[in-house]
């Protein structure tokens, strides 16, 4: 079995794996159901695109609950403190996911055209919602959260929602929001009806420069106005999860002083170069391509937060020794190589039938077909 350090890391990477994969899988169709009412004008376009995820969006959140769980199994610690911390938004955000299902079901159950306006505006706020909540909550990471230990490790939590809801993490809200659309509208422009997709191409151009701009304002802002936490002194690498054992100090920001900020950089730039070549990709007709280069500009994102950030996986701003790091936050040795074996085995199978899914599928939701079936409803 591998050493306890070496399980750490691992489970860190396999835990940015599982965030890429959701924001990869489920992202675009979040970006299709915020761009509902803007790509599609009528109620037949409006069905057209719907049909483009309806068949795919359940499979796609496995990710979220393998993600979860890898948490709720792999970093005990950082499961009760963030759901602690985030309850209230992370109701909000299983509310946004709820009526999501409800609204593909009942959406076509009457011809009323008021009946179907309402659950079109209904899915697209389901559709940004959640983009907008883990915007948020990763930028709230980098401002750390307010919650602190003991020294019998009982945890107290001394925030609120509104309190979460502060100037950065609010920005990099948008940058969440941006990218999910144009991954939205990327997936729209592959598998969409010639008509909408067109019009998806024209969009993502925007939608891409709009994300580049408000990416490198939060990466300025972050290089020049937070303050970035550092480990104080040596940490036991395979040592207890007890995360009072360690001292942080503040530094002198999160991507000068990190282990890992200059490979923050280089993820980040990937994340741009991807996001500026989805639009003149699909131009050219190589919508597929586009949506691959969309889908970089998602993992780069993600991977730059994550290497910003570590070794810490939960800062803390009113205890900075309480900040959860990979080093003092996770399950047992024997539990994480448990949990690998078992990966090893599952995640092939998952990515496995994802592909086939995705394969059967793979071909234009045309407005004819949809016409053609529009008595069936």
């Amino acid at each position: 079995m591998l050493d306890y350090e070496t399980l750490r890391i691992v489970w860190w990477l396999l835990l940015g794996a599982l965030l890429i994969g959701f924001a990869v899988m489920d992202g675009f169709d979040l970006g299709v159901a915020a761009l509902l009412r803007v790509l599609a004008r009528d109620d037949d376009e409006r069905r057209a695109l719907l049909e483009t995820i309806e068949p795919v969006w359940e499979g796609n959140q496995v990710w979220l609950i393998l993600g979860a769980g890898a948490v709720f199994a792999a970093w005990p610690l950082l499961y009760a403190a963030a759901f602690s911390g985030f309850y209230f938004a992370m109701l909000v955000l299983l509310l946004a996911f709820i009526v999501r299902p409800v609204g593909f079901n009942f959406r076509n159950k009457l011809t009323d055209p008021r009946w179907r306006e309402t659950w079109d505006r209904i899915l697209t706020i389901a559709g940004l919602i959640p983009a907008l909540i883990f915007g948020v909550a990763f930028g709230n990471l980098f401002l750390g959260v307010p919650f602190r230990y003991d020294e019998t490790l009982r945890m107290s939590y001394e925030g609120g929602f509104l309190g979460l809801l502060r100037p950065f993490p609010l920005l990099v809200g948008l940058v969440s929001v941006a990218l999910l659309l144009m991954h939205g509208a990327a997936w729209a422009a592959v598998k969409a009806d010639e008509v909408i997709a067109r019009r998806a191409e024209h969009l993502l151009r925007s939608l891409s420069f709009a994300f580049v701009a408000l990416y490198v304002a939060a990466g300025v802002w972050l290089a020049f106005g937070v303050t970035g936490y550092a480990i104080d002194g040596g940490i036991a690498a395979g040592g207890p999860s007890n995360p009072l054992l360690k001292e942080v100090a503040h530094s002198g920001g999160w991507l000068g002083n990190g282990p890992l900020g200059n490979w923050a950089c280089v993820a980040a730039g990937i994340a741009i170069l991807a996001a500026l070549a989805a639009p003149r990709l699909s131009v050219r007709r190589r919508h597929a391509s586009a949506f691959v280069a969309s889908a970089f500009a998602v993992a780069g994102t993600i991977t730059s937060a994550g290497f910003a950030l570590f070794p810490f996986l939960l800062p803390s701003s009113l205890d900075p020794r309480s900040s959860l790091t990979v080093w003092d936050a996770s399950s047992s040795r024997t539990t994480l190589g448990l949990m690998l074996l078992v990966t090893a085995v599952l995640l092939p199978i998952v990515i496995g039938y994802t592909t086939w899914v995705y394969r059967v599928l793979r071909g234009r939701v045309s407005l004819e077909h949809v016409k053609q079936s529009h008595g069936m409803y």
